[in-house]
C-alpha cells in the first residue's frame, strides 16, 4: 500500500499535546528531552496557551511532535513513500524524507517563526476564511482590492488553498475586510476570521524569506530519500530547483494544499497518515479525495488503528 504522509501545520495546537507519547515511547521522549533552544517539553505540555500560540514557540513545538511521531513510526516499519506538509508542515515532510536531521530541523522552525513575527510587527493585520467560493473568483477579489488600496500599499492576498470551497486570505485588516465584502458580493457564501498571528503567506512575508535565505547559506542539506510535495507549487521539486530557494517562496507565497493532496493522489497513494495535532488535514483529505482514506495520528491510541490499517 502506498502511504503518503501529511504533516499538520500551525493552528492545529493545543496544550498537552504530545504527553501521552513522551510517556508511552522512548523515541518521543529523546526527541522532547532534547535542548533546542526552545523548551518544547514545557511549553507543549504545561502551557500556558499564550506561550504555545506564540509563533516563534508554536513552530519548533510543531516540529518537534512531528519528528517524535514520526520517529514511533518508522521504528514499527511504518514509512512514507512520498510526504507533504501544511505550511509549517513542510519542514516535518522534508525531515521525514532525510533533508533535515532532528537537531537542526526544529531550531531552524524556531529561527523561521521569529523572522515571520519579526516581519509582521507594527502591522494591523487579518486572515479570513473565504466558503464557497473556487480559485478564480478569490484571486479576482484580491485584485480588485489590491487596486483600490495601492496608493496606500494595502494588500489582501490569498494565503491557503486548501480544499474545495475552503481558501484564505491575508493581509493587512483594512484591506482583508474590504475583500470579505467583495468575495461576499462574487458569491463567497461566508468569510470567517481565522486566528493567526501575522500576515503568513503574502508578500508582506517577504522579509522573512529574506531572512531565511541567510540562514540556509548555513544549512547542510541531506539527500531527498523519498519525493516532497510542495506548498509553492502542488508538486515535487524539478531537479533543477533547490530546496533552499522553495522554502525562501515559501513563506511568502501561497499554499496550494489542495493541489498537493491531488498530486500525491495521481502519484498512487492509497492511504494518507495526518501527523499532528487534530485532524484539520483529514478534513481537507475528505473534501478534496473523498475514496482516499486519511488516518490521524495524534494520540497513543490513534497508532493502534493505523497498525490495524495496515495488517501490522
Amino acid at each position: 500500500m502506498k502511504i503518503g504522509f501529511l504533516y499538520a501545520g500551525q493552528g492545529a495546537h493545543y496544550v498537552g499535546m504530545g504527553k501521552d507519547f513522551y510517556e508511552a515511547y522512548p523515541e518521543f521522549k529523546e526527541t522532547f528531552d532534547k535542548d533546542f533552544g526552545v523548551d518544547v517539553k514545557r511549553i507543549c505540555f504545561d502551557g500556558p496557551d499564550e506561550d504555545l500560540n506564540f509563533t516563534a514557540n508554536t513552530q519548533p513545538c510543531m516540529v518537534a511532535f512531528a519528528v517524535g511521531v514520526t520517529k514511533i513510526l518508522a521504528g514499527m516499519g511504518i514509512k512514507p513513500d512520498i510526504a507533504a506538509g501544511l505550511s509549517l508542515g513542510e519542514y516535518s515532510a522534508l525531515y521525514a524524507a532525510g533533508v533535515f536531521t532532528e537537531e537542526q530541523v526544529i531550531p531552524l522552525v524556531a529561527y523561521r517563526g521569529k523572522a515571520m513575527v519579526e516581519a509582521a510587527e507594527g502591522r494591523d493585520c487579518k486572515m479570513i476564511a473565504v466558503i464557497a467560493l473556487d480559485k478564480d473568483k478569490v484571486k479576482e477579489g484580491c485584485a480588485i482590492v489590491n487596486e483600490e488600496f495601492k496608493d496606500r500599499g494595502l494588500i489582501a492576498e490569498p494565503a491557503n488553498f486548501n480544499c474545495p470551497g475552503q481558501i484564505t486570505v491575508s493581509g493587512d485588516t483594512e484591506a482583508v475586510d474590504r475583500a470579505a465584502e467583495v468575495l461576499k458580493s462574487l458569491g463567497a457564501k461566508r468569510c470567517l476570521p481565522v486566528k493567526v498571528s501575522g500576515p503568513f503567506h503574502t508578500s508582506l512575508m517577504k522579509p522573512a524569506g529574506e531572512a531565511l535565505r541567510v540562514r540556509f547559506e548555513e544549512e547542510q542539506f541531506g539527500e531527498m530519500n523519498i519525493p516532497v510535495v510542495f506548498n509553492s507549487f502542488g508538486r515535487a521539486k524539478n531537479e533543477d530547483e533547490k530546496i533552499s530557494d522553495i522554502l525562501v517562496k515559501q513563506v511568502q507565497s501561497s499554499v496550494y494544499l489542495d493541489d498537493s493532496i491531488k498530486y500525491m493522489a495521481d502519484q498512487g497513494v492509497e492511504l494518507f497518515v495526518e501527523i499532528g495535532p487534530g485532524n484539520t488535514l483529514s478534513k481537507f483529505v475528505q473534501k478534496t479525495t473523498p475514496d482516499i482514506e486519511c488516518i490521524k495520528v495524534d494520540k497513543v491510541e490513534d497508532i493502534a488503528i493505523l497498525k490495524e490499517k495496515l495488517g501490522l
